[in-house]
């Protein structure tokens, strides 16, 4: 749980993918569902948070932005995690599986969102194009990708990318310092849910252990993500997805 965290750490700041790491690996260690989605989500808090802190440069000038996509995401966060706990354990049990294949296809595609988002600048450049305004098309699909966050959260930040990639004139590098703090304010205000109404779900040996691992992550992912091979990591982030839906769909028989 400790490995699995500090890699989960790690890839959600550089891509927006732990939980395929932690999750699959909460399940092989034979907790229940809900249980591990829970507790998942509160250990990863500490590595989002440390995350965000190593990407505080390329979010100077974004308050603006944030003000406005903020609540966005605390209302989808809260919205997603009342979902999880409300559902029966049953349903998110089926449901998962589907997430997590909608969470792979989000990954293998990323790179083609990224290069797409990157012509679409360059196009803007050239045209003398000023930063987009944040409309309500943003602050939907935020609202969106929160809702999806505070339910199950894997793939969230390939989500985010994707969305304020392809709506703002920012940078990747600076849109995914964003995306960053956007996840970390679904995963928090999802974990303060989950402690408020549902504490008896909650693993404390796993939230530790998760949480120690992903700090470091974090940090790790911050200061030299950027250099590790995008490939690699998407390829275990794949790898670790299948196992995870064949493991699920064995559980419901």
């Amino acid at each position: 749980m400790l490995v699995a965290g500090a890699a989960a750490g790690l890839i959600n700041t550089v891509v927006g993918s732990g939980t395929l790491i932690t999750f699959p690996t909460l399940l092989a260690l034979g907790y229940p569902p809900v249980t591990a989605n829970v507790s998942n989500n509160i250990g990863l808090v500490a590595g989002g948070l440390t995350g965000t802190w190593g990407y505080r440069r390329e979010l100077a000038g974004t308050r603006a932005l944030l003000v406005r996509l903020v609540p966005a995401s605390l209302t989808g966060g809260i919205v997603g995690a009342l979902l999880l706990l409300r559902l029966p354990a049953r349903a998110f049990a089926a449901i998962v599986p589907v997430l997590i294949a909608l969470a792979l296809v989000l990954v293998v595609v990323q790179p083609r969102v990224a290069a797409a988002t990157a012509a679409r600048r360059e196009r803007q450049a050239a045209d003398g194009g000023e930063r987009a305004a944040v409309g309500l098309a943003a602050r939907a699909g935020t609202f969106a990708a929160g809702v999806y966050g505070g339910y199950f959260g894997a793939a969230q930040g390939v989500l985010l990318v994707g969305l304020l990639g392809a709506l703002l004139a920012e940078g990747l590098q600076r849109v995914n310092g964003i995306k960053n703090l956007l996840s970390s304010v679904v995963n928090g205000v999802a974990a303060v849910t989950f402690l408020a109404v549902a504490p008896g779900k909650v693993d404390w040996l796993v939230v530790l252990l998760i949480a120690a691992g992903s700090i470091g992550g974090g940090l790790l992912g911050a200061r030299v993500g950027r250099r590790l091979p995008p490939r690699v990591l998407r390829g275990v982030i794949l790898g670790v997805g299948v196992v995870a839906i064949v493991r699920l769909l064995a559980d419901l028989r």
